[in-house]
């Protein structure tokens, strides 16, 4: 086997496990969301473990030195577990990522993404101690909303890695069309609304302001109720004795959610224009697929967050709005990917799988 062929393999070693990884991401985000709406982010009073164990105390022994440890919060099993089992799989997230990491600077001569791979093993450790931060601090709004945030942020750069691993677009022929290469720098403009749009999610989610408004397309009756944004958006707020089920006032809920009403719309009114525009152009470039698949995104998240209002956030609606959500940003994502060899002057041509090994 020459070089080539083995840097070759060891590309696609590097990218299954980066792909297999961020796919564990995506479930890492759901099960996170899924423990916040059934409310036992406090399920287990300490960190990593629980109640001093590596699982949940079940047995009528181990729940009495548990309570023993830790006598202002009674065990409740149906909450220990949701929390537990999501920081086992983010456990083997951060372990996987970790390896990603070992392999690239292992093969750091073959051009793997050293760099790129190390920032994410950097990322893991800080999203753990946010992940401490959200139990110790008792469920504080600002660290509930960053650890969030940090999900969806460790899952785009993952998916940035595969996208680099796998390859990316190789300019050849001139380019006749300059429509993507204008366009694409109001991808960057879309990107950046999604992200506003997730962070706005997230404080929504940290307030427990979802169920503030609970009809459309008014809330309580009124297209423009009482509200309160100076509270809703104190990034001051403090915590006692914890935050679960929320301490803002109702009209400082309401002004957080009609707020992402509002961030909703203008992302499905910019997105769908611009989705548009690149269906139109995106034929010969063999780019319409991934607008498709950014549309699909688009559209399925607008119609789950409007479930959410009409049936009073469902378990199974609302953890799906969360998946979404990184769905929508992974397909933007790859729609700018797709789009990178297209500049004004510069030729390009629809992306193509390669690996990348120096001599």
């Amino acid at each position: 086997m020459n070089r080539t062929t083995a840097s070759a393999d060891r590309f696609r070693v590097m990218a299954r496990w980066a792909l297999a990884a961020s796919l564990l991401a995506v479930v890492v985000v759901m099960l996170g969301a899924w423990t916040r709406l059934v409310h036992a982010g406090l399920g287990c009073p300490d960190w990593p473990g629980c109640y001093g164990f590596l699982s949940v105390p079940q047995d009528a022994d181990s729940i009495a030195i548990a309570e023993a440890r830790f006598p202002d919060s009674p065990v409740d099993v149906s909450k220990g577990w949701p929390e537990m089992i999501h920081r086992y799989a983010a456990g083997i997230l951060g372990l996987v990522v970790f390896g990603l990491s070992a392999y690239a600077v292992r093969h750091r001569k073959l051009g793997v993404p050293v760099k790129l791979s190390l920032f994410i093993a950097g990322f893991i450790v800080l999203q753990g101690a946010f992940g401490m931060w959200t139990v110790t601090l008792k469920l504080w709004p600002q660290v509930v909303a960053l650890h969030l945030l940090g999900g969806f942020t460790t899952l785009s750069l993952l998916c940035l890695l595969t996208l680099r691993l796998y390859g990316g677009a190789d300019p050849q022929q001139p380019q006749r069309d300059r429509g993507l290469a204008r366009l694409r720098p109001w991808l960057y403009g879309g990107l950046a609304l999604v992200v506003m749009q997730i962070a706005l999610g997230a404080w929504t989610a940290a307030n427990y302001a979802a169920v503030a408004c609970t009809d459309l397309p008014t809330c309580q009756g009124e297209w423009w109720p009482e509200m309160d944004f100076e509270h809703g958006f104190d990034l001051t707020q403090t915590v006692g004795p914890n935050y679960l089920g929320g301490q803002l006032v109702a009209e400082g809920r309401v002004a957080i959610h009609l707020t992402h009403r509002i961030g909703a719309l203008v992302v499905l009114v910019y997105l769908g224009a611009l989705l548009a525009a690149l269906w139109r152009r995106g034929d010969e470039a063999g780019v319409r697929g991934a607008v498709a698949l950014a549309s699909l995104a688009l559209a399925s998240q607008i119609l789950l967050g409007l479930g959410n209002v009409v049936f009073n956030v469902p378990l199974g609606i609302a953890v799906a709005h969360n998946a979404m959500g990184a769905g929508l940003l992974l397909t933007l994502i790859y729609l700018i990917w797709r789009l990178k060899g297209y500049r004004l002057g510069v030729p390009a041509q629809a992306t193509t799988i390669r690996y990348e090994a120096t001599a």
